[in-house]
């Protein structure tokens, strides 16, 4: 009886190493977006623009009428002085409205006793409207820079306590006890546990409070404050220059757009730059 032939060993190939993902699709979403977003403005200028040709009315000023505004107030120096009034108050206005808002709603989310004792106040801050609170202000601090300050961390702070609390309860509770259980000192806990796992919930709350925050200075500059772009807005509309109106609007919402794109979304995907990603 013969034996059959004797299969040759084969030699496994090992696994293909895996594919670092290339800067070109990063690149090419970013592309993507600043199309949409262009496409998005050129919509909005040609709509304006054929509103303003339909109706044909000095209250509604074309495109180019507002593009010259524009273009007086960018080589104006008192523009550049009163949206350096206006971007200190919200800096600071924000910042104590942040601080406020992340201890609260740290609190409220690690602590029942703290959640019942805080949601009240963070319910009352959210029905009440920014106009109220800048009223207010202005009767209780009159022109003084705590005005707006206060005005901006009144409204804002609420939203952010209830964005960083949901954030804290959806914190996955097996790092919390694996740092329990390795005794992290806090520093530690705080910048590789708590930090990274709020990260989404902070950012998402500081768009939210800067929101808020322009839209509350505005007021609070419109009723009782002598510069500011709120107070620029209002010389405009008593001066029935529409266009002046919507110039300043313009330029302010052309500031919230670098510090969104610019500032917010870069520190963003910093922090977010340890998740992984992956493709499907």
């Amino acid at each position: 009886m013969t034996a059959g032939p004797t299969a040759l060993p084969t030699q496994s190939t090992p696994p293909a190493p895996p594919r670092r993902p290339h800067a070109r699709p990063a690149a090419g979403a970013r592309w993507r977006g600043a199309t949409a977003a262009a496409a998005f403005a050129a919509v909005l200028v040609g709509g304006w623009q054929a509103m303003a040709v339909s109706l044909d009315s000095l209250l509604v000023p074309g495109v180019p009428e507002i593009a010259a505004h524009v273009g007086e107030l960018a080589v104006a120096p008192g523009f550049y002085a009163d949206l350096g009034a206006t971007l200190q108050r919200v800096a600071l206005g924000f910042a104590l409205a942040f601080a406020v808002g992340a201890a609260v709603g740290i609190a409220m989310g690690r602590s029942p006793l703290a959640r019942r004792f805080f949601e009240p106040a963070v319910l009352i801050g959210l029905t009440v409207p920014g106009l109220v609170w800048a009223l207010l202000c202005v009767i209780w601090f009159g022109v003084d820079l705590i005005n707006p300050v206060t005005a901006i961390a009144l409204s804002a702070a609420p939203a952010l306590s209830l964005s960083i609390y949901q954030g804290t309860r959806a914190m996955d509770p097996q790092l919390q006890e694996m740092a329990h259980v390795y005794r992290f000192p806090f520093r530690h806990r705080l910048r590789y546990v708590w930090l990274p796992s709020l990260a989404p919930a902070l950012f998402a709350g500081a768009r939210l409070g800067l929101s808020l925050a322009w839209k509350v200075v505005v007021l609070v500059e419109i009723f009782g404050m002598s510069s500011g772009v709120g107070y620029q807005i209002n010389n405009e509309f008593a001066a029935q220059d529409v266009a002046g109106v919507l110039a300043w609007t313009v330029m302010f919402a052309l500031v919230m757009a670098v510090l969104e794109y610019g500032v917010l979304q870069g520190l963003e995907n910093r922090a977010a730059r340890w998740r992984r990603v992956t493709t499907v």
